[in-house]
């Protein structure tokens, strides 16, 4: 098995950047979701405004978070949070520095992909590993994976939501995504990790379930 992409979403709901190397902290990959943006009804993800998953947010070389390009406490980045997510909605730092689901790692495995043959980044991973026969990534909980020189814990299997359903490119909505992870994978897709050992993890690194 082997490292084949890795993903970081510096704003949660909004399209991720992929990168070559990385390094995994305790809390991990720096920068991944530190932004949310909220309205007056709290975090607003793709689950209500799917237009979000089509706008992009990277990191700019002084590792500070842009929003299409633009710095995200800009009135330019506002502007466009606001296209996507609705009038009141705007950018804010995430409460404890990062804004995730259940834990630090979404891992997602080519094997359990192509169980239903959707594009991989509907699944918004942080790690995806190739080398996996079918949904091999279930019996990793509760054991142990080394990836490049990081060491994780594999915690649960993660429950699949509308997310899924928003084309990543296009941003429409096709049902027919989460009935089949419904029906065919019991709703779960990939893991939720946590970490151990901190370290430096790149494409091409090896991984290894250690039990």
């Amino acid at each position: 098995m082997r490292v084949a992409e890795l993903w970081r979403y510096p704003v949660k709901g909004l399209r991720g950047e992929r990168l070559e190397r990385a390094r995994i902290a305790k809390d991990g990959i720096p920068g991944d979701r530190g932004l949310r943006v909220a309205d007056e009804r709290g975090t607003v993800t793709g689950r209500r405004k799917q237009r979000m998953i089509g706008l992009p947010a990277t990191l700019g070389d002084d590792e500070r978070p842009l929003v299409a390009g633009e710095p995200w406490n800009s009135n330019a980045a506002a502007a466009r949070v606001r296209e996507v997510a609705g009038a009141g909605a705007s950018l804010m730092r995430a409460e404890g520095g990062h804004e995730f689901d259940a834990a630090p790692i979404l891992l997602v495995t080519d094997g359990g992909v192509a169980q239903l043959g959707y594009d991989r980044r509907r699944f918004r991973p942080n790690i995806v590993i190739d080398g996996v026969d079918g949904a091999a990534e279930r019996d990793w909980v509760r054991g142990r994976l080394r990836v490049g020189e990081a060491l994780l814990f594999v915690s649960e299997p993660c429950e699949r939501c509308v997310i899924t359903t928003i084309d990543p490119d296009t941003t429409e909505v096709d049902p027919e995504v989460l009935r089949r992870a419904r029906l065919e994978l019991g709703g779960m897709m990939g893991v939720y990790c946590s970490v151990l050992e901190p370290g430096a993890v790149a494409v091409g690194d090896p991984v290894t379930f250690t039990g």
